[in-house]
């Protein structure tokens, strides 16, 4: 859950009870309710073309900071759209990245362009930066620079270690709350979700259809639970477990990112022609250890140490398209001791930038208000030395990277029950070797939406399914919105199965790219969301 290829993978002495509690809100078994929301005037869209989205349009829409005072301080949420064509007309589409944090602006001109034009003309396709992101104001940026190179080793094998990675989520939740102490009580999801509502009221629309990925899913699944009434068509590929929200959430994505991770070794050592680096997954695994130790000794080009090498390599947890590259820079490091292709493969898939820097403010923000964190440390270390054994690959540098809700300065509120049977026809999407959003989360979130129907891609392995070349996949997708056509199955898990695409071939020549919609898509979607 985390944005681009941008940011990265989310000193008090060590001791028991050291951090602090906050204690939570107390549970509500029902979700209060807000003042009603007021009409307001219609977004004032102005042309924001781009070279690939011609039709894109731009506008901006005041929404209340605090739901519950309508009147009281307003922020600035940024929409784009691209207009639907055709006669037939059936309302606005809204679409999210995830994240929590991701920009979706972009993303408007991206979902419009690859559906079918007859479906997509249908619907004015609206992107939006949920409240804190991007373009929306007011942006958060916590701590400039959090994940500047180089950190600190990610595996605290010693207290000197810890210690120091401590301290930097500790500094990073007390700029969040020295900055936005205002502002931190209302990013989360609900607050998100009443702002999609006050979207939908501004476009005049009785009802609207939303298309969600990954954290968009629980986005989505929020806003349906509030406003049942307003949503015509649901859709969300890639869900999240709405009843691991988020700590537990993050435990189970260290064990599915460490499978993918070991699937992306076996198909290295079965390319051995390619990357020499043998046929034996278990020592091409190693081999890649071994470098993640050297790497902790002596970052290649003063950059890219152990922690920088995690992220670097994550996103091959997220779409195998990038595996060829990655492959490269391994074979390139281990085979000629080249540390050029590494530092490239960091830049162009882990380093930090200033959206990635908002992107990780918002989704903190968004995570530690959401739910109950463990604020006594003994807790998160335990549970992560724990895993570690198991799962190595991710565990510690996840770990870090949500550790600031230990210290998380505003209260947290009680994640929502999204079970809902007031729906009409809700269609998901799923592949069952996604590591950020593992499988079994989209089998809860199928049973737990009355009505809904699961479209499994079984094989597969890239977070993120739909509009990425898998045409079974699509077809479901284009039904669905066309007339709201869902499958229904004989009872089991899935309502249909496609199966996987391929996994990628080495590349051929330097200058090879990825599949032009699936690197596009996941682009947008970024990490950790």
């Amino acid at each position: 859950m985390r944005q681009r290829a941008a940011v990265l993978c989310g000193a008090a002495v060590i001791a028991a009870g050291t951090v602090t509690a906050v204690p939570a809100e107390a549970t509500a078994t029902r979700l209060p309710q807000p003042a009603p929301t007021a009409p307001a005037a219609g977004p004032h869209w102005e042309e924001c073309a781009t070279e690939d989205y011609p039709t894109l349009q731009c506008a901006s829409l005041e929404v209340p900071l605090d739901h519950a005072r309508p009147r009281g301080e307003q922020i600035t949420l940024a929409l784009s759209r691209v207009p639907h064509t055709a006669r037939t007309y059936q309302g606005p589409l809204l679409v999210n990245p995830g994240g929590p944090g991701g920009s979706g602006l972009t993303l408007a001109g991206f979902v419009a362009s690859s559906l079918p034009a007859k479906v997509a003309a249908q619907y004015d396709v609206i992107g939006f930066d949920p409240r804190g992101v991007g373009r929306s104001s007011p942006a958060l940026d916590c701590r400039p620079g959090h994940f500047a190179p180089v950190r600190p080793d990610s595996v605290p094998d010693t207290p000197d270690v810890e210690r120091a990675n401590l301290a930097r989520a500790e500094s990073f939740a007390d700029a969040c709350g020295d900055k936005y102490a205002d502002v931190l009580p209302y990013i989360d999801t609900v607050s998100a979700a009443r702002d999609v509502d006050a979207i939908r009221a501004a476009l005049g629309a009785e009802k609207l259809s939303y298309f969600g990925y990954s954290y968009g899913t629980y986005l989505g699944a929020v806003y349906a639970k509030l406003h049942p009434q307003r949503v015509r068509r649901l859709v969300l590929d890639s869900a999240v477990g709405p009843e691991d929200v988020w700590y537990d959430a993050n435990l189970h994505q260290d064990l599915a990112f460490n499978d993918r991770h070991r699937a992306f070794m076996a198909w290295i050592a079965e390319h051995d022609a390619a990357y020499g680096l043998g046929t034996d997954p278990e020592r091409v695994e190693s081999a890649w250890y071994a470098m993640r130790a050297a790497l902790a000794k002596r970052p290649a080009g003063g950059r890219v140490g152990a922690s920088e090498l995690e992220d670097t390599y994550m996103p091959g947890g997220y779409y195998n398209g990038y595996w060829p590259y990655l492959a490269e820079a391994f074979a390139a490091y281990v085979n000629d001791g080249d540390t050029g292709p590494l530092v490239e493969a960091y830049e162009n898939f882990g380093a930090p930038d200033a959206s990635g820097d908002n992107g990780y403010s918002v989704y903190t923000a968004v995570q530690c208000r959401d739910a109950g964190w463990p604020r006594d440390w003994d807790d998160w270390r335990d549970d992560s030395w724990g895993l570690y054994e198991k799962a190595p690959f991710l565990v510690w540098n996840n770990a870090w990277y949500n550790a600031p809700c230990a210290f998380w300065p505003t209260p947290s509120r009680q994640p929502v029950d999204v079970a809902n049977a007031e729906l009409p026809p809700v269609l998901l999407f799923q592949a069952t070797g996604d590591a950020a959003t593992p499988y079994e989360g989209g089998v809860a979130a199928h049973r737990l939406l009355g009505g809904s129907s699961l479209v499994v891609e079984e094989g597969g392995g890239n977070h993120g399914i739909t509009l990425s070349g898998n045409d079974c996949l699509d077809e479901h997708l284009a039904a669905y919105l066309t007339d709201g056509t869902v499958p229904h199955g004989d009872g089991g898990e899935a309502d249909a199965v496609c199966p996987a695409l391929p996994d990628p071939k080495p590349l051929e020549s330097k200058a090879a790219s990825t599949s032009s919609r699936g690197s596009t898509l996941h682009g947008l979607l970024g990490f950790r969301g």
